[in-house]
């Protein structure tokens, strides 16, 4: 059974930082694709960054500079460092893998920036 288990979020003022985790079980991490995606009110679900299993990293262009996406396969986990963070960043903020075509979602984690 996949499992991905988010951690990290909160409230932070523009400019400030945060860190998200996501914790994976239930697949060969070190094999897999990890992503993060965003969803702010009333908006669809977005892509922000992914990292592949050999640790290629693509970003969208609203994150590209700020955003970092790294993974550690020892301990199962993909990070999203989000620096010099802005009021469009709020959302709720998923990790996802795919094992087999199916997709896999965390649970999410409310980032909000403001002042």
């Amino acid at each position: 059974q996949v499992r991905l288990v988010q951690s990290g979020g909160g409230l932070v003022q523009p400019g400030g930082s945060l860190r998200l985790s996501c914790a994976a079980s239930g697949i060969n991490f070190k094999l897999h694709a990890m992503g993060w995606y965003r969803q702010a009110p009333g908006k669809q679900r977005e892509f922000v960054a992914n990292i592949t299993s050999s640790s290629d990293t693509n970003y969208a262009d609203s994150v590209r500079g700020r955003f970092i996406i790294s993974r550690d396969n020892v301990w199962m986990r993909t990070y999203l460092q989000m620096n010099s963070l802005k009021p469009e960043d709020t959302a709720i903020y998923y990790c996802r893998t795919t094992r087999q075509s199916l997709a896999y979602w965390g649970q999410g984690t409310q980032v909000t920036v403001s002042s």
